[in-house]
């Protein structure tokens, strides 16, 4: 009998996922077949699902996934630190596939070169079914960026690293050196979680988090958090409570709401840099004051997904500081393929960080 693949097919706004099956492809050149371990259901899998974020139709959506090498097409394998790629191995890989030649790739920004193929945006069809996390399988195309992950990893804590830890991997990049420095993380999701991690790894003097949920702050003390503040206080009431080492250099936003990254400026010292990464869906436009940012030397800079050196700088983050901080705990429940309609209404309904699929 011909090995098949699972698919679960996204198939219109609120729809239940249907159910394919499809046979299994021989990879190319270039290109490796995955067997899915795990995927997590990231927050734009839900925009999508609920219609504030278009995607081709009929698709699979997921992106944040891990898993073991099926096969490899012909051509040497190697993951993109240079170590062999095997049978078996366990591996991340880039949520894009991009021509390293194009004008973009050039410029730095291959996440916007032209005809970019994205793992869990693409058209579902019989010559194209397997790409993206909510299946069994997952066929890598030439020019996808792979990296070998340890064995032992928790794949609660491994699959989102394509996707929110690459994207905060940005941020902080864009931040430059965090070192020394005071930063103030505003959204306190996963994202958030994750920026939080990171710049405290990364040397930070003070992190701070600003949400709108008391639970979500008194979590994110366990990511680094020197104080919290609730969205519900003023500019004023904020920076009353920062001595003047305390003041805030780095603003991240993660909410994308038009609001809190005017706050987050506002706040921001002399000299600062505001790091917008949460706005990808349509709001009202966002208010800047523009003598603001022309007295206090203020620097705003935006990232929409990633770069190939972003997911690296994840993957090793992850990897050395997996047991430093409770990501696996933002898996709040786990469901099989086949029950993805119901995982999908407990992610909808905002109880857990990530709810992960596992094969």
């Amino acid at each position: 009998m011909t090995p098949k693949a699972t698919s679960m097919v996204f198939t219109g706004t609120g729809q239940p996922f249907r159910k394919k099956q499809s046979s299994l492809p021989y990879p190319g050149p270039g290109e490796i077949l995955v067997q899915i371990t795990y995927t997590t259901i990231c927050t734009s899998d839900l925009h999508t699902y609920s219609g504030r974020r278009n995607a081709p139709c009929p698709c699979v959506l997921g992106h944040e996934i891990i898993g073991r090498i099926a096969v490899c097409g012909t051509g040497k394998h190697t993951d993109d630190t240079g170590i062999p790629l095997y049978a078996g191995d366990l591996i991340t890989w880039c949520v894009y596939a991009v021509d390293a030649t194009s004008e973009m790739a050039r410029k730095g920004m291959p996440q916007k070169s032209p005809g970019l193929y994205k793992y869990g945006h693409q058209q579902f069809s019989d010559t194209d079914s397997l790409n993206g996390g909510f299946a069994s399988h997952c066929l890598l195309k030439k020019g996808t960026a792979v990296f070998k992950l340890p064995d032992a990893i928790n794949p609660k804590i491994a699959a989102p690293i394509n996707c929110t830890h690459a994207t905060i991997a940005g941020a902080l990049r864009l931040a430059g050196s965090v070192a020394g420095k005071n930063i103030l993380v505003t959204g306190a999701g996963m994202l958030g979680l994750s920026a939080c991690a990171m710049a405290k790894a990364g040397g930070a003097a003070h992190v701070y988090t600003l949400d709108q949920h008391p639970d979500r702050l008194a979590f994110s003390k366990k990511f680094g958090i020197t104080q919290t503040f609730s969205s519900n206080l003023t500019t004023h009431e904020i920076d009353a409570r920062l001595s003047a080492t305390e003041k805030i250099d780095v603003v991240i936003d993660t909410t994308g709401r038009p609001e809190v990254m005017t706050k987050g400026l506002e706040l921001l010292s002399t000299g600062g840099c505001a790091i917008w990464v949460g706005a990808v869906f349509t709001q009202p436009a966002t208010r800047v004051n523009a003598e603001m940012v022309v007295r206090k030397l203020l620097t705003i800079k935006g990232l929409h997904n990633y770069t190939i050196p972003d997911l690296e700088a994840a993957v090793g983050f992850i990897t050395l500081h997996q047991h430093d901080y409770p990501f696996d705990a933002l898996v709040g429940a786990t469901f099989a393929l086949d029950h993805l309609n119901e995982a999908f209404a407990a992610a909808g309904n905002g109880s857990y960080y990530r709810v992960g699929i596992s094969q």
